[in-house]
């Protein structure tokens, strides 16, 4: 499946932490920090959700010992 293949690099968050930050502004960088936070909050949100879907379908298809 595509999912099991390894991301490849250079993506988004790689490409952003190896801008320069030299030419913004201070208010530029304050918006920055703000979108990036609001991204972590997304990004952990859909992390979250998906280990419950994990979970549940791990217990789903768990083995009963009965």
């Amino acid at each position: 499946m595509e999912d099991d293949l390894p991301r490849a690099k250079g993506d988004a968050a790689d490409l952003l932490a190896k801008e320069l930050l030299d030419p913004y502004s201070q208010d530029e960088l304050a918006a920055r920090i703000e979108l990036l936070e609001a991204e972590i909050v997304r990004v952990r949100a859909h992390r979250d959700k998906v280990a419950a879907h994990r979970t549940a379908a791990d217990a789903l298809f768990r083995p009963r010992s009965d």
